[in-house]
């Protein structure tokens, strides 16, 4: 176990795990929906209408036409939440998603061989919306900016870092609600200024009591004199709690206004993404789970029969191999594998890492060790929802205490389902290898989490069994 040292393991309660934690990251819809995006949609929408209704394009054209703006400015991030509620400052984004819906629409047109009519009544109705929605715009930003304070239509804040940096911020919130972030206080096991010095208080309890107890909904990041790690795990716990969660970058003085760049007056401030498990794409991923893990246990079962019945000849019962790993939220399930090690006795597998060389591995379990074949009956714990097909690979309790007291942030691996495959294992992380690198790869991977990431991962790991690289 590369990285492990030899260190007992301790007892460890779980940074990760919150009482509140599934209730409030699946809690509180209402409170996320920003009441300046909805607006910004319906304006577009009824500008969209309004256009259509006036240069009659016909029914199709006019999908077009729609589909081409709000889908432009929508991939633009037009209709974003945001702090800095600044019509000016949106105009340039606007304005080219604007463009770049006209030059859709043209090209429709062009290829389509739409009458020279249709055609211009489609340019024009494009150029009415920018008319039409533009000022709508600038009025929706400047009534966000009044609802906010006149009825402190604010975000509950807790700044992380009581310095020169985070007392800045609070005092840019406080005398400027227009914001949207009203500070309860801060969190900072390591102060740099006095108690009395700071403009709101300094919480003594943990950051996830203090998000669930006032109903936090942003947490912003600045400078502490805490270790590194500590902050990390800050912006973990708030993420998977469902808040909203700003960084200060290093640097921040020579940084640039760019998509995930917010401004708190001269402060950027970057807005770290959704967590994965919350965004509609997950479901897709959970569909495609499902449908993908039930088509190969039925393709395959024949080739499953195969390998039960060599293990049966080889070793005798029992065939499937039952293990207890932990998953998502640190929550134990029943892992299931076809057996690959004799029974000598008492199964020490809990707490044995078995090895190259292990002398309990016959040719039979050597052969479904290195194929993965003996991983297959894990695609009836992806079916019953424990596992996903890629996903950081799943630990043995005893193992995962020791692993997390040990290395940073190996328990953070924790925050979405465990997998059949990941990044680690593709990049030939698998068995008797650096823990440390495959915290990193599982963290990177869930951070990064895509559809496209989890494609790529699946089709490295098909090239990885045909060649049988890092065997």
């Amino acid at each position: 176990m590369n990285g492990v040292g030899s260190a007992t393991t301790p007892t460890l309660v779980s940074r990760w795990r919150h009482p509140r934690l599934r209730e409030a990251s699946g809690s509180d819809l209402l409170r996320r929906v920003n009441a300046v995006a909805v607006l910004l949609v319906a304006v577009d929408v009824t500008a969209v209408a309004a256009v259509a209704a006036r240069y009659s394009p016909g029914a199709g054209w006019t999908a077009v036409v729609a589909a081409a703006l709000l889908g432009v400015r929508a991939a633009c991030r037009l209709y974003r939440r945001r702090l800095w509620l600044s019509w000016f400052h949106d105009l340039p984004r606007s304005a080219g998603a604007t463009a770049v819906a006209f030059a859709l629409v043209t090209l429709a047109g062009l290829v389509a061989g739409a009458p020279p009519d249709a055609a211009l009544a489609t340019q024009w109705a494009v150029l009415a919306f920018a008319v039409l929605s533009e000022p709508a715009r600038l009025f929706v930003f400047a009534f966000g900016r009044w609802c906010r304070r006149r009825f402190h239509r604010c975000d509950r804040t807790i700044v992380v870092g009581a310095g020169k940096v985070g007392v800045d911020l609070v005092g840019a919130m406080l005398a400027h609600p227009e914001f949207g972030l009203r500070p309860v206080g801060f969190v900072d096991p390591e102060p740099a200024l006095d108690r009395t010095a700071l403009p709101v208080g300094l919480m003594d309890e943990d950051l996830a009591d203090a998000i669930t107890r006032l109903g936090v909904g942003t947490v912003v990041l600045a400078f502490s004199h805490a270790r590194e790690s500590s902050v990390v795990d800050s912006a973990i716990i708030a993420h998977r709690l469902g808040c909203t969660t700003l960084v200060v970058p290093r640097m921040f003085e020579l940084y640039q206004d760019g998509p995930d760049i917010e401004r708190l007056r001269s402060y950027p401030l970057m807005r770290l993404g959704t967590a994965p498990t919350s965004r509609p794409s997950w479901w897709v991923k959970r569909a495609m789970d499902v449908l993908l893990a039930a088509v190969a246990l039925v393709v395959l079962s024949p080739v499953i029969a195969l390998c039960a019945l060599a293990v049966l000849l080889e070793s005798g019962r029992p065939v499937i191999f039952r293990q207890i790993r932990v998953g998502m939220d640190d929550q134990p399930f029943v892992l299931y594998k076809l057996r690959s090690v004799r029974m000598n006795g008492e199964d020490d597998s809990q707490v044995t890492w078995s090895v190259v060389g292990d002398r309990r591995v016959g040719p039979v379990g050597r052969f479904l060790r290195s194929t993965s074949l003996d991983e297959l009956p894990q695609l009836w714990n992806i079916i019953r929802g424990d596992m996903s097909i890629v996903g950081p690979r799943p630990e043995r309790p005893g193992f995962v205490r020791e692993f997390s007291a040990i290395h940073e942030l190996y328990w953070a691996r924790h925050r979405v389902p465990t997998g059949l495959t990941g990044l680690a294992q593709v990049h030939g992380l698998r068995g008797d290898t650096s823990i440390v690198d495959r915290s990193r790869y599982d963290n990177y991977y869930i951070a990064n989490w895509s559809l496209w990431l989890d494609v790529k991962i699946l089709l490295q790991t098909v090239g990885e069994l045909l060649c049988r690289r890092n065997r």
